[in-house]
């Protein structure tokens, strides 16, 4: 049964987000690959950056870590002369915003009201238990200065470039970045390959709003479409349909063990995702993702979970 990939995005995520400053990236390339139209890829440490590319100038799509910014402007500059005109963040995490205020010096950023409320006041997130970080205020330099509530169109290009809000999902602020004439999706965090999700409870995210921004995208894109996700490789839309399938099944199954009133260690005990398995990481095990999947089920946003009446 096919392993899935962790890549230094993933380990570093909880250790780094919010002290990147502590962590050696000197090692780290950028490696950059053609999605497909006139949209890109790099890859380094953190969220997957999308790229936008031609006449009118760059629109990138998250920016990593703040150690990374030079090597991602570098590896911008080895596929055109043209500036960035615009960035846009995905979320707040800071493997995602991280080069926030290194690339504002150069263009806006744009992001859905609640990033930059969260990357403003700072605070905690996680599963609700065993995944938990803290992240200090960002400086004013690094807080998008283009907010949006439901959504927002860039027009260069040629692209009609599209953030749209999805509420509730891996965080309450979470935007998928469409590129409709290239017929590439930017997902975030929404879909990863690295196995189970992250879902940050602990700032609004959710089982239920992550499938249902899956299924809207699906919904949404024709079958060819190329997918960025948050983490991973390019991927198709099949490989989004089997994982909405998973986070279905999943929530199902726990939903159901909580209706017959089954407490957490009772679960975990019972080996309930066992049938999943291939989807268990070093970052979100089994056990962490039914931790979280009883978290966000019951409404249980901190501490240990408690058995749902």
């Amino acid at each position: 049964m096919r392993r899935f990939w962790i890549p230094l995005a993933v380990c570093l995520f909880v250790k780094v987000l919010s002290t990147a400053q502590d962590e050696d990236f000197s090692k780290v390339q950028m490696k950059v690959s053609k999605v497909a139209g006139n949209v890109y890829m790099l890859q380094g440490a953190g969220g997957n950056i999308g790229a936008s590319v031609g006449e009118d100038g760059i629109v990138i799509v998250d920016d990593q870590y703040a150690p990374l910014a030079e090597k991602i402007q570098a590896a911008l500059k080895g596929i055109t002369d043209k500036p960035v005109r615009f960035i846009i963040n995905t979320h707040y995490h800071g493997d995602h915003t991280g080069g926030n205020a290194y690339f504002q010096k150069q263009a806006p950023i744009i992001a859905q009201d609640n990033v930059r409320k969260r990357l403003e006041s700072g605070g905690g997130g996680g599963t609700g238990g065993s995944v938990h970080f803290d992240m200090k205020p960002a400086p004013h330099e690094a807080l998008p200065i283009l907010t949006f509530d439901h959504d927002v169109t860039v027009h260069l290009n040629g692209e009609d470039i599209r953030a749209l809000y999805f509420p509730a999902g891996h965080t309450d602020g979470d935007s998928i970045i469409f590129f409709p004439h290239s017929n590439v999706v930017h997902m975030g965090d929404d879909f990863v390959t690295y196995g189970f999700p992250f879902i940050d409870v602990e700032s609004g995210g959710s089982i239920n709003g992550m499938i249902d921004a899956v299924a809207q995208v699906i919904a949404q894109l024709p079958a060819d479409v190329k997918v960025i996700p948050g983490h991973g490789p390019v991927s198709s839309l099949d490989n989004v349909r089997d994982y909405e399938t998973m986070l279905k099944e999943t929530r199902d199954v726990v939903q159901q063990a909580l209706k017959e009133g089954e407490t957490l260690e009772q679960m975990k005990q019972a080996k309930l995702l066992a049938p999943w398995k291939k989807y268990d990481g070093d970052f979100i095990t089994e056990d962490a993702f039914l931790e979280t999947l009883c978290n966000s089920l019951t409404g249980q946003k901190t501490g240990k979970f408690m058995k749902h009446n």
